[in-house]
């Protein structure tokens, strides 16, 4: 009799165990798999240092070789324009195609200035909104640089926080003001649309990117209007802008946004990115 509650312990123990085991099977089997898009990153447009006539003309090769019996949600691409254009340009210059965001800089005279992405589900609302927050994050920075060259005994590191507040005083005013500074896309379309998009006035090159995914693992590198040679940043060597001095005669806060699905542009929640360019980085640099 002694042996018995032992025996009754011993069988309830293993009973619990088998529960506990098929809970944890049950459990795993009903777990959702894991994002296997985390860690990986793609790369639209072009390298830095690769000459300008060639990505364009393979761009034009990727395009025409698409096939027309493609996804019925249509295919990404990265569309790259021939000069910069103003938020009230762009639903004529897009219009046909679901657009996921624009790329954009203040093309201040001589200056590297932050190449910004802004998310988009109406044109062109969202990309006024998304300048209007990008303007007021530079009077910030300006605020900031000025207080640091007031408070900075070394000549040279002053200048250098001075001409930093100037440049972001003018990209403040630029945006604010409604610039002439997107000079890039990502869009969605079918191939006949795709190609309709390319043989658009402004329009420079329409590069297809089916392998697009996840905006927020993406690295986008669309040539700068102004360069017809090779790709490379901005140059950096002009005076320090006035207020509101932009370049609009010449033709990466990192941005985060939701996976990238068939929906509709209108579906893409917001995001932000800060160009390795306004550091004069290498324009590869891996994203957020």
């Amino acid at each position: 009799m002694a042996r018995r509650p032992r025996l009754i312990t011993s069988a309830a123990l293993l009973a619990v165990a088998a529960v506990l085991l098929t809970a944890g099977w049950a459990s795993r089997r009903d777990r959702p798999a894991g994002d296997r898009t985390v860690g990986e990153v793609t790369r639209v447009g072009i390298a830095s240092g690769d000459p300008i006539p060639g990505y364009l003309s393979a761009a034009a090769a990727e395009l025409a070789a698409l096939p027309a019996a493609g996804s019925p949600a249509g295919t990404y691409a990265l569309v790259s324009f021939s000069a910069y254009v103003a938020p009230g340009g762009l639903p004529a210059l897009l219009d046909g195609v679901s657009v996921a965001e624009v790329v954009a800089r203040a093309p201040l005279p001589g200056r590297q200035t932050e190449i910004v992405r802004l998310p988009v589900g109406w044109l062109p609302q969202d990309v006024t909104a998304g300048m209007a927050g990008v303007a007021d994050r530079k009077d910030r920075e300006a605020a900031d640089q000025r207080a640091r060259a007031a408070g900075a005994a070394d000549p040279e590191l002053r200048r250098g926080y001075e001409t930093g507040a100037q440049v972001a005083a003018g990209e403040a005013a630029a945006y604010r003001a409604g610039c002439a500074c997107v000079y890039a896309a990502v869009v969605r379309g079918v191939p006949e649309e795709l190609r309709a998009l390319a043989g658009r006035p402004r329009v420079r090159a329409v590069e297809p990117a089916p392998e697009l995914r996840r905006l927020d693992r993406t690295v986008l590198t669309p040539p700068l209007p102004e360069q017809r040679d090779v790709a490379r940043p901005p140059a950096d060597t002009g005076p320090a802008p006035g207020a509101g001095e932009t370049s609009e005669a010449a033709p990466k806060v990192v941005v985060s946004s939701p996976p990238v699905g068939p929906a509709s542009a209108g579906e893409i929640a917001p995001s932000a990115a800060t160009s390795p360019y306004a550091a004069g980085g290498d324009p590869e640099a891996v994203p957020r």
